[in-house]
């Protein structure tokens, strides 16, 4: 049976609408469709998957990375799609619970700005299970790994093992984000894949196993 803190938080977050009815920064700025949070906690899984902001196919299904970021997601883990939803592995929070739209170029846009002060502190005390945070993107590297957030994402991944150390109780791992964007990226780092990845892989057998 799922903590109750973790069901009141759920019920919680599934009603929220601050990005819709009082948005961060004026009314001509709030979220341009209805919200849908998409968040997987947990009282079990020891790893928690800290992404960006749900995209549009994200949006419709409710299910969290299920696109082709989510694919390229599942192959670094060296995970099924099967253990990747088991929430018993892997809770799924994201900066931003709810697919923010484009902009003018197409682009998702950034993860609301009410989303995080409004709910992450929270979320996070109610899984103090988690032993190893996956920061996905720019966004969760500021968020979880403060000061060690260096200016620019290559920069922060390249410094993943002093992040892995730097806490002995919940380690934090930064990612790229797997977006198709970055292919461009994992060509010209292949470090990532040589040195990162496959201590990222033990990491998640040895916690989700």
């Amino acid at each position: 049976m799922e903590g109750a803190r973790i069901g009141v938080l759920r019920t919680a977050i599934a009603g929220c609408r601050i990005c819709r009815d009082a948005p961060a920064r004026g009314v001509d700025r709030r979220l341009p469709h209805e919200p849908r949070p998409v968040v997987v906690m947990s009282h079990k899984a020891r790893v928690l998957i800290a992404g960006q902001a749900p995209g549009l196919r994200v949006h419709q299904s409710g299910l969290p990375f299920d696109d082709a970021s989510g694919d390229r997601l599942r192959d670094w883990l060296g995970v099924t799609r099967d253990q990747f939803y088991d929430p018993y592995r892997f809770a799924i929070v994201p900066m931003g619970f709810c697919f923010p739209g484009y902009d003018a170029k197409g682009s998702d846009l950034p993860p609301r700005a009410e989303c995080a002060p409004a709910w992450r502190a929270e979320v996070i005390a109610a899984m103090p299970q988690v032993e190893l945070v996956l920061a996905v993107g720019g966004y969760a590297h500021a968020w979880h790994m403060g000061r060690l957030a260096a200016p620019t994402m290559t920069e922060t991944v390249r410094n993943w093992r002093a992040a892995l150390m730097v806490n002995e109780r919940v380690r934090v791992l930064p990612l790229p984000h797997p977006s198709w964007r970055n292919s461009g990226w994992l060509k010209r780092n292949p470090w990532f894949a040589e040195e990162l990845l496959p201590v990222l892989r033990q990491h998640v057998e040895s916690l989700c196993g």
